[in-house]
């Protein structure tokens, strides 16, 4: 009889996708391995120095991927120096999505001048993993002994379509607070983007 309520249970929980919600903050987060535009393959690991790592989910065609391009790149720029890099993976199903081709992601990645690697999520494993949603979608992940803690997730900032009308740097205070050896104030906040397909 316990197995069977233990079997009813477990069929509940994957029924409601309690099983598929991704990391909370305080999670540790799996590495993975995955193909950079340059076509050599990028993990966590690979980071030696790395203090903790940006990991943004977007994409080529998403308007709100788009709308914030200039300020990844302005985050990579700022925080890889001082052991924060971005690390870029794009989710989408270049089926569902042809613009977001691998060959596209190339051009993208050379034309937008990303100072970072992006990466393509082939077969779509890690952002079901990740919990992520929506293209931006952003962990900030610290590295420790014990691995790699998840002490923030959700949005960039609090103004997709203007950047000089942003009052709130959700991603840069969260980095700055960890880098400064304090509690992230401003854990989690909603992801705006477009969904991943």
């Amino acid at each position: 009889m316990k197995r069977i309520l233990l079997l009813i249970g477990l069929l509940v929980l994957i029924g409601t996708g309690t099983f598929s919600q991704g990391y909370q903050v305080g999670d540790v987060a799996a590495d993975f391995k995955l193909r950079n535009v340059d076509d050599t393959f990028v993990s966590l690991a690979d980071y030696n120095d790395a203090k903790g790592y940006i990991v943004i989910f977007t994409c080529n065609h998403c308007p709100y991927a788009q709308a914030y391009q200039e300020r990844i790149v302005a985050l990579d720029q700022k925080y890889k120096v001082k052991g924060y890099p971005v690390i870029a993976i794009n989710p989408n199903s270049p089926t569902a999505y042809p613009a977001d081709s691998f060959d596209e992601m190339k051009k993208r990645h050379r034309e937008a001048g990303y100072t970072f690697p992006y990466l393509f999520d082939d077969g779509q494993k890690v952002y079901p993993t990740f919990g992520a949603t929506k293209t931006p979608h952003v962990f900030v992940l610290e590295r420790t002994t014990g691995g790699n803690i998840v002490r923030y997730i959700g949005t960039i900032d609090d103004n997709y379509e203007d950047a000089s009308s942003v009052r709130k740097t959700y991603v840069a205070d969260a980095v700055d607070a960890l880098l400064a050896g304090q509690p992230v104030a401003v854990a989690t906040t909603k992801a705006i983007g477009c969904g991943i397909k």
